[in-house]
């Protein structure tokens, strides 16, 4: 019960969260500096790139930190953001730099209620700080760290042998932030160099401080936003300053690179603000723990192509993997698109040129491979053993193989005073197959053709003829194949007479029954003939005698003798085979069946029912005879079972036929017990039997008549009382109605 109710509670969580991931989401950005502060607007915009195809709204306020920094700007924006925000409920709140940072930590309880926060942009984080705020569970962050040591000695390995090194801080917040990183890496370069640490100044002193040339030195700018009466610089002010310098500068990001900097190890600044979107989607899709602080440490080596050269430095020396700007553009990228151009185009050009030449070489080669193909195939088809010709639609022969030229060699089946090819030659019918019509057999397979040669020696050929159209030029004929199946047709009639004789073999093994059955129904006429003798021998004298007694003892015995004439003929229609199929009656063939034993069932006290369904379709086309042997050995068997079972049972004989879809079924049924389990799938098998003195063909001729003669289907089953015998039949289509 417990597990049931944990089951059901995990369940539940995860539809909420998954509902929860569905809804659409709000999110306040809180930008610490202005609209076009660059550094702030490529996070924003990497943030709004990965949030543009999800259902997240984001709603960004710029606090302008970076013109005023007072107190009361502190409280009044606070109060103004009270009065702003009062109606507004956000999933999550984004504090881009520490400004905004330290605004959300201290106006929390004022502004918001349950939101999360996620901070970016920030150098320097105080976890002492956040749990004073008791935010630290609703707190996630992704940190900024510049890569001020690794720069300092990238620098080192691009200059080995640098004197002196200038590093350009502002007098600001976040320049406090990084100013202990500063003081790490001086310290880890002692000795080797000497470090300028420059903060308290303003552009005009750095842009005239650099503006001469001295060799072995370098500036490492990491900002410098704020001089020292706080005064705010432009981007563009900043990266001239940059580019006016006449020693090589390197940066921490890419907000200057491209525009005066030799470069650096970068920090892709919309990367981090990718980065950081990511990292508060899989927060509010509950993939990612809500109070995860990560430092990002995603860098790219970026140096100015222009600059590296105009200095004489080589990045190669880092031993990394770096990329260019400025590249100059070689020949062909400045002539890109028409070359582009000349490429699509001169192929065509060129495949013309080909096309024209290789036209005039393929006329030449194509007639001698054309040649050798002809020859090629003529060969193949002279390996084909069977006679193959082809015809155009007018009935001209285009082609044949050495097989066909042999055939036609042979003498005309109704004039062997000519050959078959002159016989073909003088016919009006533009078909081969048309030509030859009258010497084709149709049999139920296939159309055959029965010729000899000059020996007599006789070839049976199976004749598959398909017409062809040829698209391209809307011309056709046919080809016509003579498949030589005289082995196969000679193998089949061995196959039938060796079939015919296994069926006369077991016609043989039912002589004595039905020898028995006719001595039964002999002896009554026989009896009723002598008898009428006799009364005619003692009448009491010769002159009573009439005229119409003698007629009545004449059809008296004539009457005996005809019923025996009968049953004799009855046997010899059975003990005759079929020669070919006939459409028939099958309820008749049933009841001549019978009428050959009943005498012999009668005597042994059993019982047979013929039940024949109404409205039943009852002709078929097959082998009379045949049928009558196959059920009569049927018939037999379940005789011969109930006579064994003579003190158990009452025998009966159940015959049942009926349509079932396109066929006619006869079940026969007996109440003899049944057929043993194990002999069930053997009983047709040749030679098998359970008789002492059995033969073991009769059920094996029976399948072979039903299934191979007569396509039809025969099995076995046991029923509650004993054995079922069912054969199915297709019904003669010309009589069969649905």
């Amino acid at each position: 019960m417990k597990l049931k109710c944990l089951l059901l509670l995990i369940l539940f969580l995860l539809f909420q969260t998954h509902l929860y991931a569905q809804q659409d989401k709000n999110i306040l950005i809180l930008n610490s500096y202005h609209k076009g502060f660059q550094w702030s607007d490529d996070i924003i915009d990497g943030i709004e790139e990965v949030f543009y195809d999800t259902n997240i709204d984001t709603t960004t306020l710029y606090m302008d930190a970076k013109r005023i920094t007072s107190h009361e700007y502190y409280k009044e924006i606070g109060d103004i953001y009270k009065l702003q925000l009062k109606d507004r409920k956000y999933d999550l709140i984004i504090a881009i730099d520490r400004f905004a940072y330290n605004f959300v930590l201290q106006y929390y309880p004022k502004l918001f209620t349950d939101e999360l926060v996620f901070f970016v942009g920030i150098e320097k984080y105080s976890n002492k700080k956040l749990i004073r705020s008791g935010l630290q569970k609703k707190t996630s962050g992704l940190l900024e760290k510049r890569a001020i040591s690794d720069i300092v000695k990238l620098i080192y390995k691009m200059m080995p042998n640098i004197k002196t090194l200038h590093i350009i801080n502002d007098n600001s917040a976040s320049g406090d932030d990084t100013e202990p990183y500063i003081y790490d890496a001086i310290h880890e370069i002692t000795g080797k160099f000497e470090v300028n640490y420059i903060k308290r100044t303003n552009l005009e002193k750095l842009k005239k401080r650099f503006s001469l040339y001295r060799p072995n030195e370098a500036v490492f700018f990491i900002r410098f936003y704020n001089d020292k009466p706080g005064n705010l610089y432009k981007n563009t002010e900043i990266a001239a300053m940059i580019d006016s310098s006449k020693i090589p500068v390197f940066v921490t990001d890419n907000l200057f690179t491209g525009n005066g900097p030799v470069g650096g190890k970068i920090i892709p600044i919309k990367e981090l603000g990718i980065r950081s979107a990511k990292m508060v989607l899989a927060i509010l899709e509950g993939r990612a723990k809500t109070s995860y602080i990560k430092t990002d440490d995603t860098y790219t080596y970026e140096f100015d192509y222009e600059k590296i050269k105009k200095f004489g430095l080589d990045p190669n020396r880092l031993k990394r993997k770096f990329t260019y700007i400025n590249k100059p553009i070689s020949f062909f990228d400045k002539y890109r698109q028409f070359i582009n151009f000349i490429f699509l185009i001169f192929p065509f050009f060129l495949l013309l040129s080909g096309v024209l030449i290789y036209n005039l070489y393929f006329r030449l080669k194509n007639s001698r491979l054309l040649q050798a193909r002809m020859e090629f195939d003529k060969a193949l088809l002279n390996i084909i053993e069977n006679p193959i010709v082809w015809q155009d639609k007018d009935g001209k022969i285009i082609e044949s193989n050495s097989k066909f030229l042999d055939m036609m060699q042979f003498p005309c089946p109704n004039e062997h005073e000519i050959k078959l090819g002159e016989y073909l030659k003088k016919g009006d019918s533009t078909s081969l197959v048309q030509s030859l019509d009258k010497f084709i057999t149709n049999t139920s397979i296939s159309n055959e053709l029965i010729l000899k040669n000059k020996e007599e020696k006789e070839f049976i050929y199976y004749i598959n003829h398909k017409e062809y159209l040829e698209d391209l030029n809307n011309s056709g004929g046919s080809v016509t194949v003579f498949t030589d199946i005289t082995k196969e047709r000679h193998a089949q009639l061995e196959k039938d007479k060796q079939q015919d004789f296994i069926i006369q073999q077991s016609k043989l093994a039912e002589i004595g029954e039905i020898f028995s059955s006719i001595a039964h129904q002999w002896k009554t006429p026989l009896v009723e003939i002598s008898t009428i003798a006799q009364e005619h021998f003692y009448m009491d004298s010769p002159d009573k005698k009439t005229l119409e007694n003698d007629h009545q003892y004449v059809d008296d015995i004539m009457r005996q003798v005809k019923y025996m004439t009968e049953t004799i003929n009855d046997f010899q229609t059975f003990i005759m085979p079929s020669n070919r199929k006939t459409i028939f009656d099958i309820n008749d063939a049933v009841v001549k069946m019978m009428n050959i034993v009943e005498h012999n069932i009668k005597y042994n006290y059993i019982n047979v029912n013929i039940k024949v369904e109404e409205n039943t379709n009852l002709m078929i086309n097959g082998y009379k005879n045949e049928l009558m042997q196959t059920l009569l050995n049927v018939v037999n068997n379940a005789k011969e079972v109930l006579l064994k079972n003579r003190k158990k049972r009452e025998g009966n004989i159940n015959i049942t036929i009926k349509n079932v879809q396109r066929f006619v079924q006869i079940d026969i049924e007996d109440n003899g017990g049944g057929i043993p389990e194990e002999y069930l799938d053997k009983i047709f098998d040749p030679y098998f039997t359970t008789k002492k003195d059995g033969h073991g063909i009769g059920l094996y001729m029976a399948r072979l008549i039903i299934e191979d003669k007569m396509n039809g289907i025969i099995g076995a089953s046991n029923t509650n009382e004993g054995a079922k015998f069912s054969i199915k039949l297709e019904v003669s289509n010309e009589n069969f109605s649905s």
